[in-house]
């Protein structure tokens, strides 16, 4: 990268350093970020913050865990589609720098819910990671979580009260439909977009939830740039 845009990602961009790479799942890696211009950021549990993984290629990452003295931890997947943000996810190492954008989003989770509903995939369940987290351990909670291999699953608080499901086996919708979850909470669904409107199909015309209370969020579609 030219040093003459070095000030201008400044002004952009956060500075850090990765000081753990740490492959947790069959094709999950744990990074861990740490730099002062990290600390006292305002994260909420769901956001995601862009990363320049080459060049000027932005990639887009949920946030694992924060701490705020100065730590992101993200969690990247291993896509089969190769693309620069697989490849960067795969690669980068203890000791490389990073640069990213501030945390943001709307897809967080609503700790005032009764009762909260958690539909998705290998991509989703990094951000549902640090929502489960975030609720108490007497909380109401429920969904499903769809991967690869069992040996895809992300270890998650509350995960006891998760159905986890092979792709294949079970599609997510009918995974829903098995689940039926009760209207009058909050349900966070997210992954592959096709299959992210198929389940809230599922919640708002077969199940009666109110289309506000079913939040989404494509993470990604094959064959499209950038969200690989």
């Amino acid at each position: 990268m030219p040093a003459l845009l070095n000030p201008v990602l400044d002004l952009l961009t956060l500075r850090g350093t990765v000081t753990e790479a740490e492959q947790i799942t069959a094709r999950i890696r744990r990074l861990r970020v740490d730099g002062d211009q990290l600390a006292g950021l305002d994260v909420r549990p769901g956001q995601q913050v862009r990363v320049l993984v080459t060049g000027l290629t932005l990639r887009t990452y949920s946030v694992w865990h924060y701490d705020p003295s100065g730590v992101v931890e993200l969690c990247v997947l291993d896509h089969a589609e190769d693309g620069p943000g697989a490849r960067w996810g795969r690669t980068v190492a203890a000791g490389d720098q990073v640069r990213l954008r501030r945390p943001e989003g709307t897809f967080t989770l609503r700790p005032e819910a009764s009762h909260h509903v958690f539909v998705g995939d290998e991509t989703a369940s990094v951000a549902f990671g640090a929502m489960l987290a975030a609720l108490p351990e007497e909380a109401d909670v429920s969904g499903c979580v769809e991967t690869a291999t069992a040996a895809d699953r992300l270890p998650l608080a509350h995960g006891e009260h998760l159905d986890w499901v092979l792709r294949g086996e079970t599609s997510l919708p009918e995974a829903v439909r098995r689940l039926a979850p009760e209207p009058g909470g909050i349900a966070y669904v997210a992954g592959e977009a096709r299959a992210v409107q198929a389940v809230r199909k599922v919640l708002v015309q077969e199940a009666g939830w109110d289309r506000r209370a079913v939040l989404t969020k494509p993470f990604w579609t094959p064959g499209r740039k950038g969200m690989e």
